[in-house]
């Protein structure tokens, strides 16, 4: 029985692979050597002085997003918080299910390119609706894609391996908003996703894991979140009862504290503080859930205002020092609260020859087998240790 109380990745503007080589380059350098990343103080120091000035936006705190909550509904509402500068698009947006399975992917960006090209798509070993857990593995995992990303191209290397493990494994595709609807001029291309109110995207992970109890009798689902997917289960797991009904969160490259985007998050929200909205602005270019995942949003600030936990969850939060989304990509691990347990795991310790970076963690034998081992630590899952490239990614291999 539950034991709890009561107690979602910013993406560039990555309209071609181009424009996500340049600003992968300049968070990590020509070498792939990280920067030297300020501290979160400095950056909670650096956007404390006026952080809500400027929110002239229609998106802003305590507004409505009435957009889709649930798995193929377009119906519902949301306090948006979209943050300083939120203020360009209407609201909406939707969760829908997979159709079909792509290809297991060894390389996220031949994965990224798939999914794109299918967005629908289920990836390897998820969403068998008639999967029963066992005693050993009693509790489904769902899988949670990021910004810009959609189920198929997030687990496409992940998901396969988790099901031969013994889960039973499912996901969905959430936070479906046009241009229109505030998702961004991106969301014109098809396969990108994560784009609505992180809010909303909540409550559609609240309504599909539901469904997921339903069908597999069981109490309790463990969650693997990749980017924005993290930090909206941690909102899930806060304000749309999901406290009750999860028990382990692994989180990948998270955005829990938000980011400065190397750097351009943190000047936005300097900016916006002078009273200019240069965040309504770029929102149009990203869309709703990307400024929300800048530092010093209304978002970020409501997720942590009461801590980072929740009691009775478990959570393993994995970084990698070449991570040129979520900057610094200390902003991603937690400090545990009262009832809780916080694993906060940096990729590389131990294994230097892993140049994952945001992207291509996902990718990793050794983020996947970190997975596994919290999944279930009495099985004793060795953690690999093999090179992963940066950006392109191949699964330990180029």
């Amino acid at each position: 029985m539950k034991r709890r109380t009561r107690g979602g990745t910013i993406r560039a503007a990555v309209i071609t692979g181009v424009s996500l080589l340049s600003i992968s380059l300049i968070g990590v350098g020509a070498r792939g050597a990280p920067e030297s990343p300020p501290t979160e103080q400095q950056l909670a120091d650096y956007i404390a002085a006026g952080r809500t000035v400027a929110d002239s936006g229609s998106a802003g705190s305590g507004s409505s997003c009435n957009s889709g909550s649930g798995t193929g509904s377009g119906n519902g509402s949301g306090d948006c918080l979209g943050g300083s500068g939120s203020s360009s698009g209407l609201s909406g947006g939707y969760a829908s299910d997979t159709v079909g399975h792509g290809p297991s992917m060894t390389s996220w960006l031949a994965a990224f390119g798939y999914g794109l090209a299918n967005g629908d798509a289920a990836p390897p070993g998820s969403n068998d609706w008639n999967c029963e857990p066992t005693p050993e593995h009693p509790r489904p995992v769902v899988l949670l894609h990021g910004t810009w990303m959609n189920a198929y191209n997030g687990f496409a290397y992940m998901g396969q391996p988790i099901k031969d493990a013994g889960y039973c494994t499912f996901t969905m595709n959430y936070g479906r908003s046009n241009v229109i609807e505030g998702g961004g001029l991106g969301s014109v291309l098809p396969g990108v996703m994560g784009t609505g109110y992180i809010q909303d995207s909540a409550k559609q992970t609240a309504q599909f894991v539901d469904r997921v109890l339903a069908a597999t009798g069981a109490s309790e689902v463990d969650i693997i979140a990749h980017s924005q997917g993290g930090s909206m289960a941690n909102w899930y797991t806060k304000y749309e009862g999901g406290a009750a009904k999860v028990n382990k969160l692994i989180t990948y490259g998270a955005t829990h504290h938000g980011t400065t985007l190397v750097g351009i998050g943190a000047l936005g929200r300097a900016i916006n503080n002078f009273g200019i909205d240069i965040l309504g602005f770029i929102e149009i270019f990203v869309g709703h859930a990307g400024i929300q995942q800048t530092v010093g949003s209304d978002f970020i600030n409501k997720l942590n205002e009461n801590g980072d936990t929740v009691p009775g969850v478990d959570y393993t939060v994995v970084g990698t020092r070449y991570d040129e989304i979520t900057t610094p990509h200390e902003l991603t691990f937690l400090t545990p609260g009262p009832g809780s347990t916080v694993r906060n795991v940096v990729l590389q310790d131990g294994c230097e020859q892993d140049l994952s970076d945001h992207l291509t963690i996902m990718y990793s034998p050794r983020a996947l087998s970190i997975a596994l081992r919290a999944l279930d630590p009495a099985a004793n899952h060795q953690l690999e240790c093999t090179f992963n490239p940066w950006l392109i990614g191949g699964g330990g291999k180029l």
